[in-house]
C-alpha cells in the first residue's frame, strides 16, 4: 500500500521507530559511556595517561567499529526474516552469523596488536609510546567476544527486542566504572595502573556482555519462537560467505569514517599533550552525541528490512524518510548545546585549563557537523535495510579518505609542497574543517543515493 507523508502517518512510524530505538540508545551510551568514563577518569590522573588513553583508544576504536560494521549484516539479514515470516530460518542465520564472528574476532585482535607499530613513527615519547602500546595489547582481549556478542545484538535488535541490550549495556557501564576507579587510582591496596586499569576493565566488561546476552536469550520467552541455540551446527561456508560479503562493505563503511577520525588523532599528537588531549575529549563527546542518530540508524534497519521482507517497498521508503527527519531534528538540538555549553563539556573532563581552552575552539567544529552526521549515519542505515552496502562503502571512502583527510593534513600539517597550503600548520583546527567538509559530502551523497534507490524500489 502507498504511505503519503502526512502526520497521522508520520506520528506513527516515529512511534515505532522510537519504541525500536530508545533502548538502543541507551545500550549505545552506555557502551560509548564507557569510553568517556576511561577519558574523563584518567584525565584527573596525568596529561600523560590521558594522551595514552586518546591514542591506545583511537587504536582500539577503528578496529572495534570495523568488526561491529562488518557483523551488522546480521541485522539485514534476520529483519528480511522477520518480515518474510520465516522465523524457522532465523536460527541458522544466527549460528552462521556466530560462527562469522570467530574470523573475524580473530583477525581483529591481530591487527589491533599488529597497529601499535604505528605508534614508532609518531614522535610520541617513550613513556606515552609504551603506555599506549600496553593499552591497545591489553584491551584486545575484548575484541572476540565483541565480534559474537554484535552477531547476537543484531538478532536481539531485528526481532524487535531492543531492552534486553540496554539493560546489559546499563550493567556493563556500572562495572567499568567501578573497575575504573579501583584500578586508575589503586584504591583498596590494588595497584594504580592509570591507563592500563581503563584497559582492563573495558576488555574484561565486554566479555561480561556476551555472557549476559547469551543467558538473556536462553531465558526471556520472546526468542522462543527464532532460539538458535537448540543444537550445533558447523559452519555452512556458503551462507558465511554470503554474510561476508554482505557484511564486509558495512565493515569497510565504517572503518573509511572511524580510521579518519582515528588518523587524525595520530596525526595531531605531533602537536603535544595539550593538543592531542583536546582533540580527543573533542571527538569523544561527538561520538557521544552520535550515538542518537546512530540509535535511530539502526532502528531504520529493522523498519526498513521487515517492510521490504512482507513484500511493502513504500512503507520501507517512507519509514527510511520519516527516521532521517527524526536523526535531523535530534542533530539541530545538540549543534545548538554543544556550543553553548562547549567550556562545560571540556572542564566536566579535565582540570587541565589548557586542554579546556583549546578543547572548547574544536567542539564549535563538532558542533557544525551534528546536521552532516546525522544525515549520512541515517542514509546509510536505511540503505542497508535494503541488503545494498557497496554504495554506502564507496561514498563514505570516498568522502573520508578522498576529502576529509586530505584537506585536514593540508591545512593542519601545511606541507611546502602543495601549493595551496597556509603558511603555518594549522594543527587540530585544519583537521576538525577537513572532517566537517568530509562528513558534508558524505551526507550530501548518501541522502541523494537513498531517495534514488527507494524511490526506484517503490516505483517497480
Amino acid at each position: 500500500m502507498p504511505y503519503s507523508f502526512t502526520l497521522p502517518n508520520i506520528r506513527k512510524e516515529a512511534a515505532a521507530l522510537w519504541h525500536l530505538a530508545w533502548p538502543v540508545l541507551v545500550g549505545q551510551l552506555a557502551t560509548v559511556g564507557m569510553g568517556v568514563a576511561d577519558v574523563a577518569m584518567t584525565g584527573h590522573t596525568s596529561a600523560a595517561e590521558l594522551a595514552a588513553v586518546a591514542l591506545g583508544t583511537s587504536v582500539w576504536s577503528i578496529i572495534l567499529v570495523t568488526v561491529n560494521g562488518t557483523m551488522m549484516a546480521i541485522n539485514s539479514v534476520v529483519a528480511h526474516e522477520v518480515g518474510a515470516g520465516a522465523f524457522d530460518r532465523i536460527p541458522h542465520s544466527v549460528r552462521q552469523a556466530l560462527w562469522k564472528s570467530v574470523g573475524v574476532g580473530v583477525l581483529a585482535v591481530l591487527a589491533a596488536n599488529l597497529a601499535t607499530l604505528l605508534f614508532n613513527y609518531l614522535y610520541l615519547a617513550p613513556e606515552v609510546n609504551a603506555r599506549a602500546s600496553m593499552f591497545v595489547h591489553i584491551i584486545s582481549i575484548g575484541l572476540l567476544p565483541f565480534a559474537a556478542y554484535r552477531a547476537l545484538y543484531g538478532y536481539s535488535a531485528s526481532i524487535n527486542q531492543t531492552k534486553p541490550v540496554m539493560v546489559i549495556a546499563l550493567v556493563g557501564l556500572a562495572v567499568n566504572i567501578l573497575v575504573n576507579w579501583l584500578l586508575i587510582f589503586g584504591q583498596f591496596g590494588l595497584p594504580k595502573m592509570g591507563a592500563l586499569g581503563c584497559a582492563v576493565a573495558s576488555g574484561t566488561v565486554v566479555w561480561l556482555d556476551l555472557l549476559a546476552i547469551v543467558l538473556w536469550i536462553r531465558i526471556a520467552p520472546a526468542y522462543r519462537a527464532s532460539y538458535p541455540f537448540d543444537r550445533w551446527e558447523w559452519p555452512h561456508w556458503p551462507e558465511v560467505w554470503s554474510m561476508l560479503k554482505l557484511g564486509v562493505p558495512i565493515g569497510v563503511t565504517y572503518f573509511a569514517e572511524v580510521s579518519v577520525f582515528g588518523a587524525v588523532s595520530l596525526l595531531v599528537a605531533r602537536f603535544g599533550v595539550v593538543t592531542v588531549s583536546a582533540h580527543q575529549i573533542a571527538l569523544n563527546f561527538s561520538a557521544l552525541t552520535f550515538m542518537v542518530p546512530l540509535s535511530f540508524g539502526i532502528g531504520m534497519i529493522t523498519r526498513v528490512g521487515q517492510a521490504l521482507g512482507e513484500g511493502n517497498p513504500q512503507r520501507a521508503r517512507f519509514a527510511s524518510f520519516v527516521g532521517l527527519w527524526m536523526a535531523l531534528g535530534f542533530a539541530v538540538l545538540s549543534a545548538l548545546g554543544i556550543a553553548v555549553f562547549r567550556y562545560q563539556i571540556a572542564a566536566a573532563y579535565t582540570s587541565d585549563v589548557a586542554v579546556q581552552q583549546m578543547c572548547a575552539h574544536l567542539l564549535l567544529f563538532a558542533a557544525v557537523f551534528q546536521l552532516s552526521d546525522a544525515a549520512q549515519v541515517a542514509a546509510s542505515c536505511a540503505i542497508r535495510g535494503y541488503k545494498v552496502t557497496r554504495g554506502p562503502m564507496l561514498i563514505q571512502t570516498l568522502a573520508f579518505w578522498g576529502v576529509a583527510l586530505p584537506l585536514g593534513c593540508v591545512l593542519g600539517l601545511a606541507p611546502q609542497w602543495v601549493p595551496f597550503a597556509p603558511a603555518e600548520p594549522m594543527s587540530a583546527t585544519g583537521f576538525w574543517i577537513g572532517l566537517v567538509l568530509g562528513l558534508t559530502v558524505a551526507a550530501v551523497l548518501l541522502v541523494a543515493y537513498l531517495n534514488r534507490l527507494s524511490r526506484q524500489r517503490a516505483l517497480a
